[in-house]
């Protein structure tokens, strides 16, 4: 399943969902947090995107484990094992933020939608939530970088 697609690997294709979605999702959740009036124009796209970018980075690191084991089938050996090893490590660190800030997300805009059937919430929980969603989206956006860099160093590094 997460092997190839049309001769393709998902990995390669798949890994362009996640450099979109992750990044959109940090930048519209930290942009609901700081634009409290623009909230009902984010809501729905913040809540599409948190679920969203986990998925895609699951499917990411499975597609690169199916990936690597197919350039392990065929032979490929040496150092560049070492810089797909520094790329999955990367990739599992920005799932294990990713999910975190995709839930986080979601609860900060429970907590703010008014929704009669929402209880009345502590004060400090939205506070909290924010700080939360910040703090996640930045460290999603680091690990974003340096997945995708190191990625690219193992494929291009060399090329050009």
């Amino acid at each position: 399943m997460f092997e190839e697609i049309q001769g393709l690997p998902v990995h390669v294709l798949v890994v362009h969902a996640v450099v979109l979605f992750v990044p959109l999702l940090a930048v519209l959740a930290v942009a609901y947090v700081g634009l409290p009036r623009w909230r009902h124009r984010l809501d729905w796209a913040v809540a599409i995107l948190a679920v969203a970018a986990p998925l895609t980075a699951f499917v990411a690191i499975q597609s690169g484990k199916a990936f690597t084991d197919a350039l392990v089938a065929r032979g490929f050996q040496g150092p560049i094992f070492d810089q797909i090893f520094e790329h999955s490590r990367y990739g599992d660190i920005l799932f294990r933020i990713v999910v975190p800030l995709g839930i986080v997300a979601i609860l900060l805009l429970v907590a703010t939608s008014g929704h009669p059937r929402v209880p009345r919430l502590p004060a400090l929980v939205t506070p909290v939530l924010a700080v939360a969603v910040v703090a996640l989206s930045i460290a999603a956006l680091v690990y974003v970088y340096l997945t995708g860099h190191s990625g690219a160093q193992a494929v291009w590094g060399t090329t050009l």
